[in-house]
């Protein structure tokens, strides 16, 4: 039997021929099309250390896993010569029928009546079928637990090529697995399955067969290689380049004939991706004196030798957060970057803010850290839809320090990149966003093996691990363990060294190998620590001998009206002519007041306003206009307060004379003093303000207990001390036993709430490296629980991003929908039936807790819900009022939408 040219792989968007017939793509073309971009991906994008990897696993040369890595990639839409795919309804038409339909008139083709209803998914029935092939061949089995052996790995790898791994196919099922599954069909379908097999083998010119064990690490690359080769594979504009004449045969002549045009056109796929060609320089020696004691000093001193001797590994600091820390962490991520071959960074922070704030030191480290042509991508929850249009919109933003946005600057892709995708982005060579982008690397999300592989070629480092609370804790163990398995280099940064931090050190050693005997990271501040990746030992440096910021904190907590003291502390500044403040509010609503009543009540102070329900554009652009006005040697004609919200705690480069902060947890107010700088630095707690309700209640008391009427702290020296003491039994001895008995209910419940965190969090992560077992199922597995609500809740609290919109009539007289109060130009209605473009929304996002907007439906059209990319925007269809305030209205609440930003008000 030959092989049928008939059975398509790709049919969407590759329009019609002259007679209006619908253009298809043969499986077999883009089975070879896959292979090839593979061979590419291969040899121009895997690190050295991840072609490795893939080598050691299958027990042979780099050259032959390099070919069986192309076979395999070659392989993975089979399962689509199956009856519920051909047939599909959704499939390619000409006169109102199915083009494949023909087949089922054909004897060989013939199947039973449950074959086009069977569920199953191409990708589940390429790892169903596979199985057994593999078997046939040779490669390694086993009838007791087929999930440790080759045969059964690579064919669960190749049916998870679409985001997600299925579980376990037994031996019963692999012999014959038409009979669970009718929709793979008999006769010509199996027959066509076997031959398909055999000429993409044959062609990509596989002579052998493999007798290793699939890695953990193994499978992590040759997924993303898989995949990625598969998404390279079917661009589409690409695709109609290489469509075959009506009647091609697909005889070995013509495989042999399209496989030349297939492995030409590759290398122009890859080059497509901006993925291309990154590194890391060497890095200068250090321009550090020797009499320096620091522990920028001491670290550019020493991680150079320590990655020398004993290769990359994870660097831990923990030091109060600056400015010198980050060019600390940066220098050492250039160390083990070039040292590991690897191809780009990662740096993930706990916020969006925080990102926004550090993108412009994260690229020029880039500068002089990475060689060759590199590509800079935002990726946070309000950059998702469009990192690289976020990317652009925070550059013009920031064209004040130096970054331009003008056509032709390389560090930003453009908006139509391949890479503005969300499932793309974490491919960028540099990326900056939160850590949550690391996180969902060990959720059972779709292609969270992905992450892996993207992370797998580069560096990260994480900066503020404290920040996530009890489930991001515990999620970062289980990321650090698949950090250190697939030999990841790591920079962690912290404020202070605690158990938590040793529980990191212990989880990067525990994925390498390492001993299990406790490690300590160094008590002192700063410091820092070196794990290597190869062997999991840990190795103590010389620790700096001392601080180039030693200061002295003055807290000074106030009892009277919250904006009367604000008032007070701010006087002394007003009087002067001169000087920089930060005024902390708990919520949007409260700083967007506190910002009104100071521009008027102290008509010389030059009062900025920012806060997160702001659009992404607003808030880029003021902070940008911040790190200005509030650099260290910024230049200020007259007294200047800074307005905002805890949105702004682990922002850098932004230095007061002065803080002033509501009640929040210890580790909170700290965050905010250490933004104050000087000799003195100075923060003011107003105890009556409101405190965020997302807050912990014990947490706030302890706090307020230890603080008292105020202290001083000796910094660095006294901070870790100082953040034990705020959870000391001792705190609660002293109190009154009424008192004391409803702080320790209030203890209790925090644990109960933390405990329950963990372990909630404990039962999500997908396992370890080393609890797979092979069995790469259990990287998808599927909860019953596990739905969006509950992976943002682990992420943080839940958001959606509100767009707000204006009505408007445009030339014509018909009524459209603004993006911007009058300016029709940002009108919403360009595209047919009412879908918009999302990168047109993304400097227009707000985010909204979703507790605030549980009762809005909005007023998206039915084309606009059907979009995935906007399943969490809410559009708002504003209304002015006769005081010319633009409102939204839903049953609990008022949305109203100013210059300032957006307020929510609950009705009564």
């Amino acid at each position: 039997m030959l092989l049928d040219s008939r059975l398509w792989g790709k049919a969407a968007g590759l329009g019609k021929d002259a007679r209006g017939v619908p253009h298809t793509h043969p499986l077999v073309c883009h089975l070879l099309d896959t292979a090839a971009v593979a061979e590419v991906v291969w040899d121009e994008l895997l690190t050295v250390h991840q072609r490795s990897i893939v080598a050691a696993a299958l027990q042979v040369a780099d050259e032959q896993a390099r070919t069986f890595a192309a076979f395999w990639a070659g392989l993975h839409d089979i399962g689509k010569i199956s009856v519920p795919f051909q047939l599909h309804q959704g499939g390619p038409k000409y006169g109102g029928k199915l083009r494949a339909q023909e087949l089922s008139g054909e004897p060989g083709y013939a199947f039973g009546a449950g074959a086009a209803q069977d569920r199953q998914s191409h990708e589940a029935a390429a790892h169903w079928w596979l199985v057994g092939i593999f078997k046939e061949i040779g490669y390694p089995s086993s009838k007791r637990r087929p999930q440790s052996q080759l045969s059964h790995a690579v064919a669960q790898l190749l049916g998870g090529h679409g985001g997600r791994f299925h579980p376990v196919v037994y031996d019963k099922d692999s012999r014959c697995p038409a009979a669970r599954h009718p929709g793979m069909g008999a006769g010509s379908w199996e027959e066509q399955r076997r031959i398909h097999f055999d000429e993409v083998r044959r062609v990509v010119g596989v002579k052998s067969v493999p007798q290793g064990r699939m890695t953990p690490g193994a499978a992590v690359v040759l997924t993303g290689l898989v995949t990625l080769s598969d998404w390279l594979a079917s661009i589409e504009e690409e695709i109609r380049t290489r469509l075959r004449e009506v009647g091609w045969a697909g005889t070995p002549d013509d495989l042999d004939a399209y496989w030349q045009i297939a492995r030409a056109a590759a290398p122009r796929l890859l080059q497509q991706t901006d993925l291309l060609g990154t590194g890391f320089a060497r890095p200068a020696d250090s321009a550090h004196g020797a009499g320096e004691t620091g522990l920028g000093a001491s670290m550019a001193r020493q991680v150079p030798d320590l990655v020398a001797e004993h290769g990359p590994g994870m660097v831990v600091v923990t030091a109060p957060p600056s400015e010198d820390r980050t060019e600390a962490a940066l220098h050492a991520a250039a160390v083990l970057g070039h040292a590991a071959g690897a191809r780009g960074l990662f740096y993930a922070l706990p916020t969006g803010s925080a990102a926004d704030s550090h993108m412009a030191q994260v690229h020029a480290f880039a500068e002089q850290a990475l060689t060759g042509p590199w590509r800079s991508l935002l990726l946070h929850s309000s950059s998702r839809l469009k990192p690289a249009e976020a990317a652009e919109q925070w550059a013009r933003a920031n064209a004040t320090d130096g970054v331009s946005a003008e056509p032709g600057e390389e560090w930003a892709p453009t908006a139509n990149s391949w890479l503005n995708s969300h499932h793309r982005a974490l491919l960028a060579a540099l990326g900056t966003g939160t850590v949550d982008e690391l996180l969902q690397a060990v959720m059972p999300v779709k292609f969270n093996v992905m992450r892996l592989f993207a992370l797998s070629s580069k560096v990260v480092v994480v900066d503020e691990t404290h920040a996530r609370g009890a489930w991001g804790q515990k999620l970062m163990l289980r990321f650090l363990e698949w950090a250190a398995a697939l030999r990841i280099p790591v920079v962690l940064a912290a404020t202070a060294a605690d158990k938590s931090v040793d529980a990191m050190l212990a989880a990067y050693r525990r994925g390498a190998g390492g001993g299990g005997e406790p490690v300590m990271q160094p008590r002192r501040s700063p410091g820092w620590s070196f794990v290597d990746a190869q062997s999991g030992s840990g190795h103590l440096p010389q620790q700096p001998a001392g601080s180039a910021r030693a200061s002295t904190l003055s807290i000074t907590v106030v009892d009277g009206t919250p904006y009367g003291e604000i008032q007070t502390a701010l006087a002394p500044i007003v009087a002067a002519g001169k000087g920089r403040a930060a005024v902390y509010r708990s919520t949007p609503a409260e700083a967007i007041r506190t910002f009104h009543q100071l521009a008027k009540d102290l008509p010389g102070l030059d009062v900025t306003l920012i806060h997160e329900q702001m659009p992404n554009k607003d808030r880029w652009q003021r902070l940008a206009a911040c790190r200005s006005t509030f650099a260290p040697a910024g230049e200020v004609s007259s007294p200047s307060v800074l307005v905002t919200t805890s949105m702004l705690e682990h922002v850098r480069g932004l230095h007061f004379d002065l803080v002033i902060s509501g009640p929040a947890p210890l580790a909170d107010l700290l965050a905010r003093a250490v933004q104050s700088v000087g000799d003195r630095s100075r923060l003011v707690v107003l105890r009556a303000d409101n405190a965020s309700e997302r807050d912990d209640a014990a947490l706030l008391w302890r706090t307020d207990l230890l603080l008292g009427t105020g202290r001083t702290v000796a910094l660095p020296e006294e901070l870790p001390s100082l953040l034990d003491e705020v959870y000391a039994d001792e705190i609660v001895d002293r109190l009154g036993w009424p008192v004391a008995r409803e702080l320790q209910q209030l203890d209790n419940r925090r644990m109960v709430r933390e405990g329950r965190a963990s372990g909630t969090a404990r039962w999500l992560e997908v396992p370890g490296p080393r609890e797979l077992d092979g069995d790469l199922g259990l990287l998808s597995r599927d909860h019953p629980g596990v739905e969006p609500e509950l992976l943002s809740s682990v992420l943080g609290e839940e958001t959606v991003h509100v767009v707000c919109l204006y009505p408007g009539r445009d030339l014509q007289g018909r009524t459209v929908h603004l993006l911007e109060d009058g300016v029709l130009e940002q009108r919403l209605e360009r595209r047919a039936k009412g879908r918009p473009a999302p990168g047109q929304l993304v400097p227009y996002l707000i985010p909204v807790p979703k507790r605030l907007v549980e009762a809005v439906e909005g007023d998206a059209n039915a084309a606009w819900r059907d979009m995935a990319a906007l399943n969490n925007v809410l559009r708002l269809n504003l209304k002015q009022l006769e005081d010319g305030r633009w409102v939204y209205t839903s049953p609990k609440h008022r949305f109203c939408m100013t210059e300032h930003g957006l307020t929510i008000d609950q009705l009564p």
